[in-house]
């Protein structure tokens, strides 16, 4: 058989018009080659172009319609989104309502701000809670952990992430309930105070959800440390403690702090549950309501706002302080 498109001259048979076009299939790679070796940020722009361009569409362009949409306004009458541009919602958002005047004791009384740092206040005290059970756990696997204990402790971290995020839920939900375990223990020792369905709960649940990503960044700092190090700060006459503060904090400090993004972010935007373990309401249940109940859009992209600022001062100051090279 011939190549299709190929105009074969007399005498010359089909194999060799083959071999011919190979070759210069051949050359064209080549050429091709030669010319990302010699230009390696085109050869990088070529390889990145696919994820960038699914990050622009789905996360940028997505993130940007939310900011433009948080200035449009509900029409109460038609229910029906116009696209008139004002500072109406981030109104409401202060002060309760668009018709209040902005004052002190508006923000500080509106609905939308206690919901706001009450779950900021979950979000330190879960990453805080945290941080200090995860340093030694991290601690003892990366420094006094035999060779074959460590892969055993890190295994038993992050299997608590290999069942699935709602069945753990639920079974946090069944521990703080007004008739389970936690609440006979507590019993038990003379504490009379009724966990079930609050803050408490809640606290208590996203510390066990969160606390395997904070161990292994930490964990991975920890093991970076080198132990001439110690080793030098001892034979200078450093007792323990100066050693932990002087050398070893500074050296983690990346770690901590981006162990601390994944619990205080994770715990800014979750909504499913403050729903199933508590029975108030947070940032995610305040944007899920506005949309699905409410059918108020404009408003919901508006609080969403909330921790996108958040987040991005939070990340700022972790750039800072150098965390994402721990990441």
């Amino acid at each position: 058989m011939g190549i299709p498109g190929a105009r074969r001259a007399p005498g010359i048979p089909d194999e060799t018009m083959a071999s011919v076009a190979t070759a210069g299939e051949r050359t064209l790679v080549r050429r091709v080659s030669a010319m990302l070796f010699r230009h390696p940020k085109t050869k990088l722009a070529a390889l990145l172009a696919a994820p960038l361009g699914w990050l622009i569409v789905v996360y940028l362009a997505s993130l940007s319609l939310m900011l433009v949409t948080a200035f449009w306004r509900l029409n109460e009458l038609s229910s029906q989104i116009e696209r008139v541009w004002g500072l109406q919602n981030f109104h409401t958002l202060l002060t309760g309502a668009q018709t209040t005047p902005i004052t002190l004791s508006s923000v500080v009384h509106s609905v939308y701000t206690v919901i706001t740092f009450r779950t900021l206040g979950i979000a330190v005290a879960v990453t805080l809670t945290d941080l200090t059970l995860a340093f030694p756990i991290a601690y003892y696997a990366a420094r006094l952990a035999s060779s074959r204990l460590r892969p055993i402790l890190l295994l038993a971290v992050t299997m608590p992430l290999w069942s699935n995020y709602l069945v753990r839920v639920f079974a946090w939900r069944i521990i703080t309930s007004g008739d389970g375990p936690l609440q006979s223990l507590m019993r038990l020792v003379g504490v009379h105070y009724s966990v079930g369905a609050s803050n408490w709960a809640v606290w208590l649940t996203f510390c066990y959800l969160w606390l395997p990503f904070a161990i292994l960044p930490i964990y991975a700092a920890i093991e970076r440390v080198p132990g001439s190090l110690l080793e030098a700060s001892s034979d200078l006459g450093a007792h323990g403690w100066m050693t932990f503060r002087r050398v070893v904090v500074p050296l983690i400090l990346p770690g901590l702090v981006a162990a601390s993004i994944f619990t205080f972010s994770l715990t800014l935007g979750d909504y499913i549950t403050p729903v199933l373990v508590g029975k108030q309401f947070f940032i995610g249940n305040a944007i899920y309501n506005l949309v699905g109940l409410a059918s108020n859009l404009p408003l919901a992209a508006a609080f969403a706002t909330v921790p996108v600022v958040i987040m991005a001062i939070y990340l700022t100051v972790a750039r800072r302080l150098g965390a994402f090279e721990a990441l």
